[in-house]
């Protein structure tokens, strides 16, 4: 039977996180390793999406040369904490993820319900899911101990032209991750209480 996660563990995760985002250099001299990058993404794929349709696609950008690629897409005030960060994460949405539905949702022809529709029409729910994913990075990321900054503020054509080029994949956002300087933080940004966005009916 499930149970609750330790205080400890929801400190880790949400109550005492933080988005490492908002300074020029936020980022510690911590190198993130392959292993770690793959254990994060074999936490992170098991979060629920519609039918399976799994559409996330991850680049993992962290060498010299891949960061040279990345930078003339980034907004000028998003530059040096990404070229600081240790790897960033490309979260982008396929528009063929339907033809891995074979493969994720087997016991019905799921690909059928998507095959044949337009990009106008695939869009939406492909991104409205690989957005769920990139969220399920964030925290498999924080539970693993690292640190991320989530950010839009870059040219998603470009991205687009030089990581997915020739394929259906189209960049959402990025995730940098690291491990955070807590000395560069400001303070904590107020969140909405339940009252001021939720009800119960």
């Amino acid at each position: 039977m499930n149970q609750p996660l330790s205080q400890d563990a929801l400190n880790q995760i949400f109550l005492e996180a933080r988005t490492f985002a908002s300074n020029p250099n936020p980022w510690q001299d911590r190198a993130v390793t392959d292993a770690q990058l793959e254990q994060i993404w074999n936490l992170a794929r098991m979060g629920p999406t519609a039918a399976n349709s799994s559409p996330a696609r991850i680049v993992f950008v962290r060498t010299p040369e891949a960061k040279a690629r990345l930078k003339p897409a980034l907004d000028a005030g998003n530059v040096d904490k990404t070229m600081n960060a240790p790897v960033t994460a490309i979260v982008g949405t396929d528009l063929a993820f339907y033809e891995k539905l074979p493969y994720l949702f087997p016991h019905t022809d799921a690909r059928s319900w998507f095959a044949g529709k337009s990009e106008a029409e695939l869009f939406p729910g492909a991104l409205r899911n690989s957005s769920l994913q990139g969220a399920y990075l964030i925290i498999a990321a924080r539970s693993l101990g690292l640190d991320c900054g989530p950010m839009g503020g870059f040219d998603a054509a470009k991205v687009d032209a030089e990581f997915f080029a020739g394929t259906s994949v189209k960049s959402s956002f990025l995730i940098n991750l690291g491990y955070g300087r807590r000395d560069t933080l400001h303070p904590r940004s107020p969140r909405l209480a339940f009252a001021d966005a939720c009800s119960i009916v």
